[in-house]
């Protein structure tokens, strides 16, 4: 399928799984063509055909690691392709650990602060030299309601992306680019699976799904807000979290590594 001139492209990591395929799915739904970005190729050509089929839109993949330079080369590249322009970059890519700073390899921390970080610095970069001449676009960093508790490094990369999405969204709202940040809570999706998490340290009603967080981000991204939290519960924990004293933030103490 050719794209037409006055046809919405957008470009979303992470898509084969949890929130990224819901951004893929109700992005596509709304007529916008995706480029998917994931590592697995297999589940990117399963992802982009199921879209194709049910939207009519036009589904291209592009299989990249970015936890490492090359990948993280090959999709700024895409976006900074003008003759094929994105108007709305999905920074979805995540990893968690489980275990806490100490017991944690170093590599893995790095990886983690690579995803999280450096990453979607990197590709709104990229998107931006595009996206500021053509006076128009949009970003969604997704970030976590971690942002604003003190819950070790994912805190404080998650703290990061709320911190810059909330300055870019005011520098460049003016040049026609709304940049959000979207801060979900615990949320069904394979993300805490794959951390090998034990899901009941959560009451059942802050679970949220990952439809609700996405249409409420994507409406939020669309009013111009810095910042989404979406659902009422979550906004009365993020505001708690702002205000209470660090170590009530902090979740239960874990036992340090032994000497």
């Amino acid at each position: 399928m050719t794209t037409r001139a006055n046809e919405l492209t957008a470009l979303i990591t992470g898509a084969t799984a949890g929130l990224g395929a819901e951004f893929a799915r109700q992005l596509a739904e709304s007529g916008h063509h995706v480029v998917l970005v994931a590592r697995d190729q297999e589940r990117l050509k399963e992802k982009a055909a199921e879209l194709e089929r049910d939207f009519s839109i036009s589904a291209e993949i592009l299989p990249a690691d970015l936890t490492t330079g090359v990948g993280v080369s090959a999709v700024a590249d895409r976006l900074r392709d003008a003759t094929r322009p994105v108007d709305v970059l999905v920074n979805n890519a995540g990893i968690g650990l489980l275990k806490s700073f100490e017991r944690n390899d170093l590599d893995e921390e790095r990886r983690h602060l690579r995803l999280h970080v450096q990453t979607p610095m990197e590709l709104c970069h990229a998107a931006l030299e595009v996206m500021l001449v053509r006076g128009k676009g949009r970003i969604i960093n997704v970030a976590s309601v971690a942002a604003f508790a003190n819950r070790g490094t994912y805190s404080a990369a998650k703290a990061w992306q709320v911190t810059f999405s909330r300055w870019a969204n005011i520098t460049y709202a003016k040049s026609g680019v709304q940049v959000t940040a979207v801060c979900p809570g615990f949320t069904h999706t394979e993300f805490h699976d794959r951390m090998g998490m034990d899901k009941s340290v959560a009451p059942r009603f802050l679970w949220l799904t990952a439809e609700r967080v996405v249409r409420e981000g994507l409406a939020d991204n669309a009013k111009g807000k810095g910042v989404s939290i979406p659902t009422r519960r979550y906004k009365v924990v993020t505001f708690f979290a702002r205000v209470l004293p660090a170590k009530l933030t902090s979740g239960p103490p874990r036992k340090p590594l032994e000497p």
